[in-house]
Formats: structure tokens, C-alpha cells, sequence
């Protein structure tokens, strides 16, 4: 009792509260009454679902990834509005006259389209009759398309803005959710031998045609019209492919043929979709177990605590705290949202203009899915991908990741000295020795790296994980009982939604490629681009990786990267792991890459500051990331790949470099640097960071010869100090 006692005294002194609590999206629902009873049941059931069936009663494939799929498709139509939303409670308003008849066919034509397919199940559990009556098939298709067309576009035009009302039209893409799950269910095994083919029925159009409509609009609802758009051109490329010039062209497909091959396991069922209904829904789970228990605001704290007191102090707290946190929850500016809250208004505090505290939290964020072991999700999309064990993907990301961050932080602490910053006050900061007595908190993640190299599966470990994060807070005063459980499913249904969304969307894109052939083609334009220059044809490749991640999360990100440019980069001769790496780290890096840099922008709408110039700073503070993907491929011993003198020895060297390429991007060295410095300093970084000895040997005389140069003309007292 009194060691609670203790713990509960100690919380004034704390920063962070619920800096990991879920927020609401513009267009999110917050329901109240019978309705938020009923969602919240639905979404305890969803995560409850996946984590029961993988440690304890696995499905076919083919059935857990539609029921994952279309459980996410109806939770997301009753959370996401179809438009932005007030958060108040909105008398009912008058129904325009043009809504009435989408209303009427959008109803009539999706209830007889699930009466149908009821009809079917219906005679298979009461009859046993395998095979309904020919109308049945032959006749709920055309009905289904047109009422959920209808209901589509009511919601475009006709939107409930009220954020605790589901309008009619939501149910009715609900209600056509189940209705393609039941016909695909009903005839799995004949799906998987006919999807795709000349035997595909036009039964089997029709639902694949109505989940494809389905799932680009609840993508547009849950992440913008960046991936529906890049889906879209994808589809239509399908079907032009004779009339395109080059590379591009292909022989093109019929319509039939074309949607019932996507919504296959080569399409919309494959890896996106498969690491979603486990992976990805199962560490989201441990997120939010993680967040009901104040785990997250514990990490803040200590960060805050060890490194408040230091110059720029809460610029390196971000660093750290949405390093671990965006590891964990796998969407940058998700991340941005939760951590910056409180870190971006601190940074401000002591000195970092506006544009600044974005950029860096941006930047920190990003890299958490960079950061082993979780990575965003990223390292077991890579591991399903490519074949590659799990261990060896996480042991290889470990160098990287440190360079990241260290670039980042030698990019902060410069600034900070250059600007003459201070670190906050320490009795406005957490008393570290008081948070040292709750460093079990971080027993779920010690947990989840031990099982994880100690040989259990993913799913058991992170499952462990979970069940420590609700032990472990029986030590502190928010004790997980039944209630907090039941909470920490519902947001963790609510948070997956969005990445559940993103990744069938990204099946549709590995589907299109996988049909096309267009992956083999541009694997052919590399190389034809490496005959003349390998360094030229890896540029190229950056460009794309960067372009196709623009405006995505980073799981669909890289889904759409890993199938259109890895396969090229292969075909250079690049080992499967490295060409895996150089493509998700600029998939990652898209979210602080201008013109589009989600990330960047989140922080820009928290700082206020100018959204494209807080784009162009973020850009600037992850530089090391544009850089490291270049060093991994010219040394893979940075990928822990070789003899362990060649990684001690490239590791040493690059950390070196990145230094000096902080120092010339920030204009300080020993004292400040005019533009001549910086450019002779670059130089020495990139040479640095090459990896060879003659120039590695170039870099250190280089960025000697500069600092004895500063050390004798600019003298320390060019050079702010920190006040005591």
C-alpha cells in the first residue's frame, strides 16, 4: 500500500499523461447511448477474434483474412463519417429530395443481395443443401453493386455530420460487407481453383467487383485519397494496357477475369492482408494493453527525466520517446499526434522555433519504424515477403536504426548549441530516482525481445508481451482488472481499422502487378538503366520508393514498394535483404518528404507553423536516412552481414560520418561554419560513410584539418554554454 501510495504522490511531478491515448480523427464517430454500446461490443469482439484464433483455434486462410477483412470493413463504415464531423450531438435534419431515391435502391438493392446469400446459407445449415437454386447466384449480383453504388455516393453527397448518429447509408456498405463475406465464404474452396480464370462465374464478379468499391471507400474515409488514387490508376491500368507505349503495355485484361483475380491470395488476401489479420492486428493489441496500463506515458516520462535537464531538452526526449513509441504503434503521424502533443509545445519552450519542434518530432516518429524489434510493423511484412527469418531482419536493422537516430540527435544538440539553448528547469521535470522504482514497466518489451530471440513464434511472444503489460500493472495504481482489458481491445480494434484498410488497399496494387507482369518490366528498366550506371539505376529506385509511399501509412508503404522496385533491384545482383531494406527505408521516409510528408504535416497543424517549410526541416533533420540506405548497399557489413571486425570497423566509421554530415547540415562544427566549411565538410562525411579505408582515412583528415582550423581562429568562446 504505501509503495502505491509513494507512486500516486509522485505523479504531480510527471510530464506525460495520456500522451498515447487514442485521438479522433476529423471524421471519426464518437457515438453515445445504445450505439456506442453496440460498437464498442463489436470492436471487443474483433480483437478478441484474432488473438483467440492465433494462439488457440486457427482458421483456413482464406476464411481468417475475409473475416479480419470484413470485420474491419463494418467497423469502419459505423466509425469513419464519410466527411468531417462535429463533435456535438446534432438534432436530425430534413432529408433532401435527391437522397431519397440513392436511399431506396441503395437499401433495396443491398438487402436483396444479402437476402440472397442468407438464402444460401440458410438452406446449408437447416437443409444441408450445398448447392442454392440458380437464381440465387445468378441474381444477387447486379443488386448488390448498384445499392452499394448508391449508398457510396449518399455518403459523398449527402453526409451526416453529426458524430453521434450512423446515417442509413452506413449500414448499407455494412450490410454489403457481409453479404460479399458470405458469398466468398460460402464458396471458398471453388474460388480459390476458379478466381482469376476463364471459369470465374459472374457471381464471382460481382462480390469481388462490390468488396473492391468497399474497401476505396472506407480507404478514403480512414487515410485520404492518396492510396485510393494510386489504387485506382493501378486498376484502370489493367485494362489500357494495350493502348500504353513501351514497358508499360501489356495485353489487358476483362473485367471478370481482373476482379476475381484480385480478390485472391494474390491480390487483396496476400501478404498486406495476411500480416494484418496477424502481425500487425496483434501488436497493435499490445499497443493499446500498453496504453490502458501507462506504460506509454511512463516511457515519456523517463525519457524526460534523463535528458530534460540536458540543452534542447525536450528536442532529445522526442527523439528518444517517439523513437520507442513510433516502434511500437506503426504509423508516423499517428505518433506525431499522441507524442508531439506534449513534446512539440516543451520544444518551443526553450528556443526551437515553431518550424524546428515539428520537424524534429516529425523525424522522430518516422524512425520508429525503423526501430527494432517491432518496426512499425514493417519487420514482419518484410519477413513474409521475402522469406527472410524474422531474427535475422531485426538483427539487421539494429546499425541503421542507431545511425538514424544518432544523426537526428547530433542534428538537435548541434542546433541547440548553436542557438544557445538551455534544458528545462529540473523542478519542472520528473525525479528520475522516483521513476527508477517503476523501471519494471518496461518488463513487456524485455519480455517481447527475449521470447522473440529466445525461438517463440511471433504471435506467442507478443502475446506474452501482452499479458505481462496487464501483470505488470498491478504494481502501479492503474490496475488492469476486466474493465481496463475490455478497453484495451475496443481501442485496439478502433486502431487497427485504418492499417486493416490500407493493406487490402495495397493488395489491390500487388495484385495488379502480380497480373500485369509490370514488377518483371521495370526490374528490366533498372537494369537496363545499371548497364549504364548502377549508382543512377539506385537513384532511380529511391525516387520510386519515395513517390509510391507519398501519402501512405508505412505498411502499405512498403507493400507497393517491395513488389514494384525490390524485384528490380534483385535482378541488379543486390542480396534479397539489402534490396528489402533500401526500399522500406525510403517508403518510410516518405512521410517527411515534401511535396507530401504526412508526418511533417501533423507536426506543422500542432506547432503551427507553415506546413511545406516544416516539410522541408523535417526533411533536412532525417537526412541520415536518405544517406544510410546507400551505405548499407555499398558495405552490407552495416546490415550485420560479414566478419565482426568489418562491422566494428564500417559502424565506427559511419557514426564518424554522420556527425559531420549533422555538422554541415546544421552549420556548427567547433563554431559556426559559413558555406565553404559546410560543403568541404560534406565531403568528408560522404566519405566517411562510404566504408573504405583510403576513404574513411580522406574523411578523418579532412574533418581534423577543420576542427583544428576552428579550434585556432573561432576559440571556445564562440561557442554558446549552457548556463549551470
Amino acid at each position: 500500500m504505501s509503495n502505491a501510495a509513494d507512486q500516486s504522490a509522485s505523479t504531480d511531478q510527471l510530464l506525460a499523461r495520456g500522451v498515447d491515448e487514442e485521438v479522433l480523427a476529423g471524421n471519426q464517430r464518437s457515438h453515445e447511448g445504445r450505439l456506442r454500446l453496440a460498437v464498442v461490443t463489436l470492436s471487443v469482439v474483433y480483437a478478441a477474434f484474432h488473438i483467440i484464433v492465433m494462439n488457440f483455434y486457427p482458421l483456413e486462410p482464406w476464411t481468417y483474412r475475409m473475416l479480419h477483412l470484413c470485420g474491419g470493413l463494418v467497423l469502419g463504415f459505423l466509425v469513419y463519417s464519410s466527411s468531417d464531423v462535429v463533435r456535438e450531438s446534432l438534432e436530425a435534419g430534413r432529408r433532401s429530395a435527391l437522397e431519397w431515391p440513392l436511399m431506396v435502391v441503395g437499401i433495396a438493392g443491398v438487402s436483396y443481395g444479402l437476402g440472397m446469400i442468407a438464402y444460401a446459407w440458410g438452406g446449408w445449415w437447416i437443409a444441408g443443401i450445398a448447392l442454392p437454386p440458380g437464381f440465387v447466384f445468378s441474381t444477387y449480383g447486379i443488386p448488390l453493386v448498384v445499392g452499394t453504388i448508391a449508398a457510396i455516393l449518399a455518403g459523398w453527397f449527402f453526409p451526416e455530420r453529426s458524430d453521434r448518429r450512423v446515417p442509413w447509408s452506413d449500414y448499407v456498405l455494412g450490410a454489403a460487407t457481409i453479404a460479399v463475406l458470405g458469398y466468398i465464404l460460402f464458396n471458398v474452396g471453388a474460388l480459390r481453383l476458379r478466381a482469376g480464370t476463364a471459369m470465374a462465374q459472374p457471381a464471382d464478379f460481382y462480390a469481388a467487383l462490390a468488396g473492391v468499391l468497399l474497401i476505396l471507400e472506407i480507404t478514403r474515409r480512414a487515410a485520404g485519397l492518396a492510396l485510393v488514387i494510386i489504387a485506382t490508376v493501378f486498376i484502370l491500368y489493367s485494362f489500357i494496357g494495350p493502348y500504353l507505349p513501351g514497358f508499360l503495355a501489356h495485353r489487358g485484361y476483362d473485367a471478370q477475369r481482373f476482379f476475381t483475380y484480385i480478390f485472391t491470395d494474390q491480390g487483396i488476401l496476400s501478404a498486406p492482408i495476411a500480416v494484418s489479420s496477424t502481425y500487425i492486428i496483434l501488436f497493435i493489441t499490445f499497443a493499446a494493453f500498453l496504453q490502458a496500463s501507462k506504460v506509454g506515458d511512463y516511457f515519456v516520462n523517463f525519457a524526460f527525466a534523463a535528458a530534460g535537464r540536458a540543452r534542447g531538452g525536450p528536442a532529445k526526449v522526442a527523439v528518444f520517446a517517439s523513437g520507442l513509441m513510433g516502434m511500437i504503434n506503426g504509423t508516423s503521424a499517428g505518433n506525431v499526434v499522441s507524442t508531439g502533443s506534449l513534446t512539440i509545445p516543451l520544444m518551443k519552450k526553450v528556443g526551437y522555433p515553431a518550424r524546428s519542434s515539428a520537424a524534429i518530432e516529425a523525424a522522430a516518429s518516422s524512425g520508429g519504424q525503423i526501430m527494432p524489434p517491432i518496426m512499425g510493423a514493417g519487420a514482419f511484412i518484410m519477413a513474409e515477403v521475402t522469406g527472410i527469418p524474422y531474427t535475422e531482419i531485426v538483427i539487421a536493422a539494429i546499425i541503421p536504426s542507431i545511425l538514424y537516430f544518432a544523426s537526428v540527435y547530433f542534428m538537435v544538440d548541434l542546433q541547440a548549441t548553436r542557438l544557445g539553448m538551455k534544458g528545462l528547469p529540473g523542478k519542472e521535470l520528473p525525479v528520475f530516482k522516483e521513476l527508477l522504482k517503476q523501471v519494471y514497466l518496461f518488463i513487456p518489451i524485455v519480455i517481447l525481445i527475449y521470447a522473440l530471440f529466445a525461438g517463440y513464434s511471433v504471435i506467442r511472444a507478443g502475446t506474452l508481451a501482452m499479458a505481462a503489460a496487464a501483470v505488470v500493472s498491478w504494481l502501479t495504481p492503474h490496475r488492469m482488472g476486466v474493465r481496463s482489458v475490455l478497453r484495451a481491445l475496443n481501442l485496439a480494434a478502433r486502431m487497427s481499422l485504418q492499417l486493416v484498410a490500407v493493406c487490402a488497399c495495397a493488395g489491390i496494387i500487388v495484385g495488379v502487378i502480380a497480373l500485369t507482369g509490370v514488377g518483371a518490366r521495370f526490374s528490366s528498366l533498372l537494369l537496363a538503366i545499371a548497364a549504364q550506371n548502377q549508382l543512377l539505376a539506385l537513384f532511380f529506385a529511391m525516387c520510386i520508393s519515395i513517390v509510391l509511399g507519398m501519402g501512405m501509412p508505412t505498411t502499405a508503404a512498403y507493400a507497393v514498394a517491395a513488389a514494384v522496385v525490390a524485384p528490380g533491384l534483385v535482378a541488379l545482383g543486390i542480396p534479397v535483404l539489402t534490396a528489402h531494406f533500401f526500399v522500406f527505408y525510403f517508403a518510410v521516409m516518405s512521410a517527411i518528404t515534401p511535396p507530401v510528408a504526412l508526418a511533417a504535416y501533423a507536426g506543422a497543424a500542432l506547432s503551427g507553423s507553415d506546413p511545406m517549410r516544416t516539410s522541408v526541416e523535417s526533411f533536412r533533420f532525417g537526412l541520415a536516412a536518405f544517406v544510410v540506405p546507400f551505405m548499407f548497399f555499398y558495405s552490407q557489413a552495416l546490415l550485420m552481414q560479414g566478419p565482426w571486425l568489418d562491422i566494428l570497423h564500417v559502424f565506427v566509421t559511419a557514426c564518424i560520418g554522420i556527425y559531420l554530415l549533422a555538422a554541415a547540415v546544421q552549420g556548427w562544427f567547433f563554431g559556426p561554419m559559413n558555406i565553404a566549411f559546410r560543403g568541404v565538410l560534406l565531403v568528408a562525411a560522404l566519405c566517411m560513410i562510404k566504408g573504405g579505408w583510403l576513404t574513411d582515412l580522406l574523411g578523418v583528415v579532412i574533418g581534423t584539418a577543420l576542427f583544428l582550423y576552428q579550434w585556432r581562429f573561432v576559440g571556445a568562446r564562440a561557442v554558446p554554454r549552457q548556463a549551470e
